[in-house]
């Protein structure tokens, strides 16, 4: 490497130091019959610390398929995902999956919950999966569902909950790790307007309490005034 490459690949070190994410030039193409199918065109965009930020955008816009690529559930055809300084575009299936465990936790649209566990065995779940030791789950477990306002419902199992209280387990479940990143599907997708307006304000809370960063996905333009930056997507490119 010459010195004028070195420079350059400090400078850009540099430049993802007060970033937890970095997107450049990514793009996704899917084979589909034969035929190339461009889901992302040169996707930029940057996630900082303690953030709100929302992809938004019709369905078939690109979004999820940003999502996963931003959670390392899918990769890029070409460009970079650089997540905490390390290089999630390069890393295999094994190292992203090591990353994901620790760093990132999830939240879908379908909630995904085990049904026969209750809330407070499905955060547990959560835990076990991390590796963290037994003995921290019970304050840990109890300081989520708190959090989300689900002390007194931790012994009932998704049946015995509504939407909104299901949504807010997913929530308890993917924090309770302690990840940097929450990425979220249309977590707001199937909760009606009152419901959406309480999960958006325990995003506001965990961000404040837990420090974690928010990407969620939503096509829903009455939550866009809570987030600190909003990219819209429309066929596979931020407009």
């Amino acid at each position: 490497m010459s010195l004028q490459q070195s420079n350059a690949a400090d400078e850009a070190a540099d430049g993802r130091k007060d970033k937890l994410l970095t997107v450049s030039n990514v793009e996704r193409t899917f084979q589909v019959g034969g035929a190339p199918l461009h889901v992302l065109k040169g996707i930029n965009m940057e996630l900082r610390p303690k953030q709100l930020v929302m992809l938004r955008g019709r369905s078939g816009s690109g979004k999820t398929t940003l999502l996963n690529s931003l959670g390392g559930l899918d990769m890029p055809s070409k460009g970079e995902i650089w997540f905490d300084g390390r290089p999630f575009h390069s890393m295999n299936d094994h190292q992203r999956t090591l990353v994901r465990r620790k760093d990132i936790g999830f939240i879908f649209q379908a909630f995904a919950l085990m049904p026969l566990l209750s809330a407070k065995e499905n955060v547990e779940l959560s835990l076990r999966m991390a590796g963290v030791k037994k003995s921290l789950w019970k304050e840990r477990v109890e300081h989520c569902l708190a959090m989300v306002g689900l002390e007194k419902r931790m012994h009932h199992r998704p049946f015995e909950l509504s939407g909104g209280e299901q949504q807010r387990v997913a929530i308890a479940k993917a924090i309770a790790h302690r990840p940097k990143l929450l990425l979220a599907d249309e977590p707001t997708a199937e909760l009606d307007t009152g419901m959406a307006a309480q999960i958006m304000s325990v995003f506001q809370t965990i961000i404040r309490t837990e420090e974690v960063t928010i990407c969620m996905t939503t096509h829903d333009p009455t939550i866009l005034e809570v987030a600190d930056h909003v990219y819209e997507m429309v066929d596979g490119k931020f407009i």
